[in-house]
């Protein structure tokens, strides 16, 4: 588990997570607003209005390389691509699976750290799932990231990057289906991203923005997710970005959560319930429970009755998520009949429950495996 100090003048009850330190990425046009665009733009010694046909090429026609946006004079091409357009991510696998519908990428940051995205288009929406840290420093034993420990915050252009290059890939046809768009972005890729607190709250301005300011995709569909930092899930319900807030509980008590998700030694059960339901106060937005359901360890269906009556008749949705085992790991997905018993449970305490498609399967599809192979 990372450890927490106060930084700088954090508001009361605010933690922040450290990463290790490290050089930081180049800064790109994702990484800010379209006032500090045009304020570089104009240290470059170009006309303001650069900046926001800069944004258009990179948002709205996927094009990242100044050297191709032809509407720009020659002679300042160079000059953005060194002052904006660093290359911030390189592919080094790919895996696909699912008729091809399913990619996932893993991707080398430009210090060497790896980090992983995975589209998953379907017939009715595309959703990129997104990485917000190389690694993540949470802790927790059944997780492939989680083991792997905490590398680095991502940049928000990096984070950015992830579902530009998706939107890339459906832009040209790459993927079967036909030219498509992203719709849905879920922060559920590799690291805790309210340990990153400002670069993600960035990245989800820069994706839910209309063009040219970003990537015009609703704030409906995007989904934050959190172990449960309390003090964090505070501040995004002020943000004023109605995302879906997703909270990994894998545990309706105290003492077998401390161990699945050690930082409910810090903010236990009913803390992390409590910030959820102000956040759906706040926004509107029906909370997610996300719980992984894991053979003889959570799966039983008195814990499935507890789980039940500490949020029904709330604003919140269940969604199970058949535990994708991880390689030398004791940790496996329940079985058949356990997982169906847990569901009529939370079905007789009347809350809304699906079970997770188990897409990916088939190409490492659980967080961290694919760099952990690498």
């Amino acid at each position: 588990m990372s450890t927490a100090r106060p930084t700088g003048a954090p508001a009361p009850g605010q933690l922040t997570f450290v990463a290790p330190r490290r050089a930081k990425p180049a800064r790109h046009l994702a990484d800010l607003t379209m006032a500090e665009r045009r304020a570089v733009v104009a240290e470059l010694g170009e006309k303001p209005f650069r900046a926001d046909q800069l944004s258009r090429h990179y948002f709205e026609r996927l094009n990242g390389d100044p050297e191709l946006m032809t509407d720009l004079p020659a002679a300042s091409r160079e000059r953005f691509t060194a002052a904006l357009f660093p290359r911030l991510l390189t592919s080094v696998r790919e895996q696909t699976t699912d008729g091809g519908t399913t990619r996932k990428t893993l991707w080398r940051l430009f210090d060497g750290a790896l980090v992983e995205s995975v589209l998953m288009r379907y017939s009715d929406r595309t959703t990129m799932c997104v990485s917000s840290q190389a690694g993540c420093g949470m802790n927790c034993p059944f997780c492939a990231t989680g083991q792997a420990g905490l590398t680095r915050n991502m940049s928000t252009a990096e984070i950015v990057e992830q579902v530009v290059a998706g939107a890339r890939a459906l832009a040209a046809n790459e993927v079967p289906g036909g030219p498509g768009r992203v719709g849905n972005v879920v922060f559920m890729g590799m690291g805790e991203p309210l340990a990153n607190y400002k670069a993600v709250v960035g990245a989800v301005r820069r994706l839910v923005e209309p063009a040219p300011h970003g990537l015009g995709i609703s704030a409906r569909g995007v989904t934050v997710s959190t172990v449960g930092l309390v003090p964090a899930i505070g501040r995004l319900a002020g943000e004023g970005l109605p995302v879906t807030l997703a909270v990994s509980l894998h545990a309706p008590d105290d003492e077998l959560r401390d161990t699945l998700v050690p930082i409910n030694t810090r903010w236990k059960v009913a803390e992390v319930l409590d910030a959820a339901w102000g956040y759906a106060a706040a926004t509107r937005r029906r909370v997610s429970i996300e719980y992984a359901l894991i053979k003889d360890v959570n799966d039983q269906e008195w814990r499935a009755d507890l789980l039940g009556r500490l949020i029904k008749n709330k604003l919140v949705h269940v969604n199970l998520i058949p535990l994708n085992p991880t390689p030398g790991s004791k940790w496996t997905a329940s079985r058949p009949e356990d997982e169906r018993a847990f569901v009529r449970r939370l079905e007789f305490h009347g809350v809304p429950v699906t079970v997770r498609d188990t897409r990916g399967r088939e190409i490492d599809g659980a967080c961290g495996q694919l760099a952990a192979a690498e």
